[in-house]
């Protein structure tokens, strides 16, 4: 028999991802009370169909690739990936798509968790359809937070709704590899997977309506598709995808612009996601999308929703990770979450009134200066900071130093080891506004330079900032002689 239950919290957190827990681990850190309502796995999307698997899938190869580029080890190497024990590591990483330890962690917290649809329903106000069959209606003291994440983007390709498709979250679960994948997108998300399945046996065949990775600058793109080709990735660049039809045989046959075609066995598409904000009662506090365009959210610094009802003289709606559609990376939104949950704590004790200050520990001022992003193929490509077109786009007077990353280090970590490095500077401040790195394990380059971005080191200190030797950091400082200094 169904129950309606009501219940007051001081705060409630619809979306129990990597977001949702950091916001609610902050509030709680912070004397309040706090509910997290999940319609699916404790954990998110990260934990389970994103990036905890994907890099399960990706790093198995990058090591094997990585002991074959060096000599001595080489020789040593004979075999090839063993599917059976990528596909265990990777359900061992997802922890075989159960969530016990989650709730655990959550419980051991001090946080209280629904498991069922949540919605809003006023300020302050949410219901529950749980998965016990009950229904809860929802009072919160001080603040509501959406933390739901984001969605796929379908296309509308003709066809694509009478077949059997995969998104990214069948490809990262995936039970086996399917002789033939398609691979609809040149994004982050369709570059690692095309090279994680023709690693693991598959033939893929990547589409895309523009260039490969073209959010990034040309010349590390080009080290990336390079890689991908040398796995034995096809590519269809700025080609389009008219129709998707099934075959006899199960296979399914992708008509291209220009008159060709591509058949495959499987077809992922991973043509980007966009904030998960259907079905959850926007329109109840004032929110509604504009006619013939997706909803979204607009926020401040603390992640508080601007023109919700009654958001103005006592905040109380706030959005975080995906759902405020800024950044789409699980890093960035849990830095969005640590510093929404202290904001809300701090604003329920009286010690924080108005917007925050930039650079405070309640405001997201990382979100508009110094997003750190890696792709995880072989080679790695990781950026941080403004591109030379979005510093010039946003008034400064900006410059680039690029350089091939030939050092020491790099020939040493690997034969004929291709790699480039390129910074953007701040003329008038002579400080990094941008990184970007292209090569084998360039990632772990990334953080120096997200520190440098946010501290605005100036390069003639970060001169001093002596790399060791033989390692490819010393990159860091070919750049600077480049530069000039």
């Amino acid at each position: 028999m169904t129950a309606q239950i009501e219940r007051e919290f001081d705060v409630i957190v619809i979306g129990a991802g990597a977001v949702g827990e950091n916001v609610a681990e902050r509030v709680v850190r912070g004397g309040l009370s706090v509910v997290l309502v999940e319609a699916e796995l404790v954990g998110g999307e990260c934990s389970y169909w994103a990036c905890m698997p994907s890099k399960a899938l990706l790093r198995p190869g990058t090591a094997l690739h990585g002991a074959q580029t060096v000599p001595g080890a080489e020789e040593a190497v004979t075999g090839t990936l063993d599917t059976a024990a990528v596909l265990k590591r990777r359900d061992y990483f997802t922890s075989n798509w159960q969530d016990d330890s989650q709730v655990k962690w959550v419980e051991d917290t001090g946080i209280d968790l629904i498991r069922g649809h949540g919605w809003i329903t006023g300020p302050r106000r949410a219901e529950v359809a749980g998965l016990d069959g009950n229904n809860y209606v929802l009072a919160a003291r001080h603040a509501v937070v959406l933390a739901t994440g984001s969605r796929p983007s379908i296309p509308p390709l003709e066809g694509l709704d009478d077949v059997d498709f995969w998104t990214t979250r069948e490809a990262t679960s995936a039970r086996e590899i399917p002789p033939r994948l398609g691979v609809l997108g040149g994004g982050v998300a369709g570059t690692e997977l095309a090279q994680a399945f023709a690693r693991l046996g598959a033939a893929v065949t990547l589409v895309a309506r523009r260039g490969l990775l073209g959010a990034f600058p040309a010349p590390a793109a080009e080290l990336v598709q390079a890689g991908l080709r040398a796995d034995g990735v096809e590519f269809h660049l700025h080609t389009g995808t008219k129709s998707v039809q099934e075959n006899d045989d199960g296979s399914l046959t992708l008509a291209l612009d220009g008159g060709g075609s591509i058949t495959v066995d499987k077809l992922l598409v991973a043509t980007g996601r966009h904030p998960a904000l259907e079905g959850i009662g926007l329109e109840s506090v004032g929110l509604a999308a504009e006619e013939g365009k997706a909803l979204r959210l607009r926020t401040d610094a603390s992640g508080l929703v601007l023109g919700a009802a009654e958001n103005d003289g006592a905040p109380w709606l706030y959005a975080v990770g995906d759902a405020a559609g800024k950044v789409l990376l699980t890093h960035q939104g849990k830095y969005e979450a640590r510093a929404t949950g202290d904001a809300i704590a701090a604003r329920a004790s009286g010690t924080l009134n108005g917007e925050p200050a930039p650079w405070s520990s309640y405001a997201h001022t990382a979100d508009e200066h110094a997003v750190p992003n890696v792709v995880f193929t072989d080679p790695e490509l990781a950026n941080v900071g403004r591109s030379l077109a979005q510093a010039e786009k946003d008034g400064y007077r900006a410059s680039t130093v690029e350089l091939p990353i030939q050092v020491a280090g790099s020939s040493l970590h690997s034969e004929h080891y291709k790699g480039w490095a390129q910074l953007v500077v701040d003329e008038d401040r002579k400080v990094l506004l941008g990184a970007t790195f292209a090569g084998p394990d360039v990632a772990e380059l990334l953080h120096a330079a997200t520190v440098a971005v946010v501290g605005e080191v100036p390069l003639d200190r970060l001169w001093h900032a002596v790399p060791s030797y033989p390692t490819i950091s010393e990159v860091w400082l070919r750049l600077l002689e480049e530069y000039g200094l």
